[in-house]
């Protein structure tokens, strides 16, 4: 029976079982030996898997993207789990797995949550915004990828779903805040978000586990957005009759450059617009918060207050609902 990856505890020795194959690496000790750097992957998370006294065959057998069978024994590191990889064989193809047993997937309805994204962005009123949204919204395919693609590769919401997941959560977010801001414009703040890593549908692939695609290394979400946006402008034209003003599609693709907020964090340009920079925080507020979030999640040491330290947070993170009131 397979087991989930959440459902291990340390100290248990595996005898027999299928893993997804993340990612892999063959590194050196300090003392010149090889070991292997893996992440293994199920619908349920990921765990670090490690194969000490390694050589190039057996980096060979684990398939990067693809299914193995291994026997090893789970350990706690740093306050999260490792496994200690003591024998690899294929799996064998008569018993074919099911690829989405082992990628991780949103806890949401995909369904329930894209009928409350277009319900949210259907409010834009600006005639020109809605048309350019409309054009997006009439790419059939490109629904098709947004509704399932992860968010990221490991920082946040990397998971399927997680790009709607985390995008519904902006446009929440975005219809409680921004009318506290009356000048701040609520239609190019929506449709800013509902734009702004929509090209992670391209950047990412994600058919049975999560890497770049040869476009996201060359090109990469934020410029290709704004690519898709002068596109998406000549269709909303034909169907207005007219062009879309220079100055709408110029704002809306300032807002997809310039989200990271930074030039260091990948920033094309920086905010220089108030619905920007509303935009920019919205997006770091919700991601930094599932980072938290998820690092309590996934520390499994119960003896301490803090979990593993993470770099992409920069600290540890305290663990006790102290007050009791944290909901599911």
């Amino acid at each position: 029976m397979h087991r989930l990856i959440n459902e291990f505890q340390p100290g248990e020795t595996v005898e027999d079982q299928v893993f997804l194959v993340a990612s892999k690496d063959l590194r050196t000790t300090s003392n010149g030996s090889l070991y292997i750097h893996a992440v293994l992957t199920d619908r349920s998370g990921q765990m670090l898997a490690r194969v000490w006294q390694a050589n190039e065959g057996m980096y060979k057998l684990l398939p990067e993207g693809g299914f193995i069978r291994l026997k090893g024994r789970v350990e706690s590191y740093k306050g999260s789990l490792q496994f200690i990889i003591d024998a690899i064989r294929p799996v064998d193809e008569s018993h074919p797995v099911d690829p989405a047993d082992f990628m991780p997937h949103t806890s949401g309805n995909i369904e329930e949550m894209w009928a409350r994204v277009q319900e949210i962005i259907g409010g834009i009123k600006n005639e020109d915004v809605a048309a350019i949204i409309g054009a997006f919204l009439a790419d059939e395919e490109l629904i098709r990828r947004f509704k399932k693609a992860p968010a990221a590769m490991q920082m946040h919401h990397a998971y399927i779903g997680g790009l709607l997941e985390h995008t519904l959560a902006l446009l929440e977010l975005a219809v409680v805040v921004i009318p506290r801001y009356p000048k701040v414009s609520l239609d190019l703040v929506l449709a800013g978000l509902f734009l702004h890593d929509i090209a992670k549908t391209s950047e990412l692939v994600y058919e049975t586990n999560f890497k770049y695609s040869d476009a996201g290394q060359l090109v990469g979400h934020v410029v290709q957005g704004t690519i898709w946006i002068e596109a998406k402008c000549l269709v909303a034209a034909e169907k207005l009759g007219r062009p879309i003003p220079a100055d709408v599609k110029q704002l809306l693709q300032h807002l997809v450059l310039s989200h990271h907020g930074k030039l260091e964090f990948g920033a094309a340009r920086l905010p220089a617009t108030a619905e920007a920079i509303a935009m920019h925080h919205l997006d770091n507020l919700d991601a930094k918060i599932h980072q938290m979030l998820a690092a309590i999640e996934g520390d499994n040491d119960e003896d301490s207050n803090w979990t593993s330290y993470s770099r992409a947070l920069e600290t540890r993170v305290y663990k006790p609902d102290v007050l009791g009131d944290r909901t599911e």
